[in-house]
């Protein structure tokens, strides 16, 4: 295993998450895959493995629970010391709303799920990336009826891109990447723009090659 690259995906579930998941795996990453669907996990592993991957690292736990993501990093550390990669996909979609009806429980969710969470996860994680590489996943998609999200997305852009500036000229710490992906037929996309024509979106699997492409 002190051969393999290690990569640690935040939402592996479904959606971009899943889909970099298999692809990392299929290229011959260890994935440690984190949600909290244990059969969605399960499912994730087997596709991977059909696709002649070795068997994935599956942490079905919340997020959002700090003692659990302190326990985690923990784990890591101790089974294998660093990582090489961290990408942050979690994401709490709540229903589209005006901004002056937005839901109190959903609000305190998007908020819980996209901004304290990688708020805590940063430092749970970065002292096991050394050299590595965290990735935040970005959206360009903001304006009406989309406020929750918007907000939760712009704050998760600003504190990323603090850390960005903070690691950008110092050695041996994370590199720091923005990544927007094209487009996609998510369940997150899909009830942003229901109704839209799928086929003309772009597969996640397409994106999640382009960002291990990008990765090098």
């Amino acid at each position: 295993m002190t051969d393999t690259k290690l990569a640690l995906i935040t939402g592996a579930s479904r959606g971009f998450g899943a889909a970099l998941a298999e692809e990392l795996a299929v290229a011959g990453w260890h994935v440690i895959a984190v949600a909290r669907t244990t059969g969605a996990l399960e499912e994730l592993d087997d596709r991977a493995r059909a696709r002649g991957a070795q068997p994935m690292t599956l942490a079905p736990m919340d997020v959002t629970d700090p003692d659990a993501m302190r326990h985690l990093c923990r784990s890591v550390h101790d089974r294998w010391g660093a990582l090489d990669l961290w990408v942050h996909t979690a994401i709490h979609v709540p229903p589209m709303s005006p901004s002056d009806h937005l839901d109190e429980k959903d609000w305190a969710k998007t908020i819980a799920t996209g901004v304290t969470t990688p708020g805590l996860l940063i430092p749970f994680v970065a002292p096991l990336l050394n050299s590595g590489t965290a990735v935040f996943i970005d959206d360009d998609n903001a304006g009406k009826f989309l406020g929750a999200y918007s907000a939760a997305k712009a704050a998760q852009r600003a504190l990323f891109g603090a850390w960005q500036a903070e690691t950008q000229n110092t050695q041996a710490t994370a590199k720091v990447l923005r990544f927007v992906p094209a487009p996609m037929p998510t369940a997150t996309r899909a009830r942003f723009y229901p109704g839209e024509d799928r086929d003309a979106l772009t597969a996640p699997q397409s994106e999640a090659l382009r960002l291990i492409a990008a990765l090098g």
